[in-house]
């Protein structure tokens, strides 16, 4: 198996941007892209907002928990504008 993780730009455009090739190989890394931005956010997230960097030395179970209360979180964060506007009062 062989993993293309992400192409450079300059491979594929070297075919031209009017080819096929061209075109089909556009699709392919930007659809690896889009499944990338959306597994990469809540790792920012937990990162960033919660300052988790490190796992400490618990054990398994501990571990596992405070990960899934982090994630669990971290979409609570990325909900929030949404959450937001649905518990507004509205006349």
């Amino acid at each position: 198996v062989v993993w293309q993780i992400a192409a450079r730009r300059s491979t594929y455009q070297k075919h031209g941007k009017h080819s096929v090739l061209y075109r089909v190989r556009r699709r392919i890394e930007q659809a690896k892209a889009q499944m990338r931005a959306k597994v990469e956010h809540p790792f920012r997230v937990i990162k960033r907002q919660f300052g988790y960097v490190k796992v400490r030395f618990r054990g398994l179970a501990k571990n596992t928990a405070q990960l899934v209360t982090l994630f669990a979180l971290s979409n609570l964060w990325m909900a929030r504008k949404h959450l937001l506007v649905a518990g507004e009062v509205r006349p």
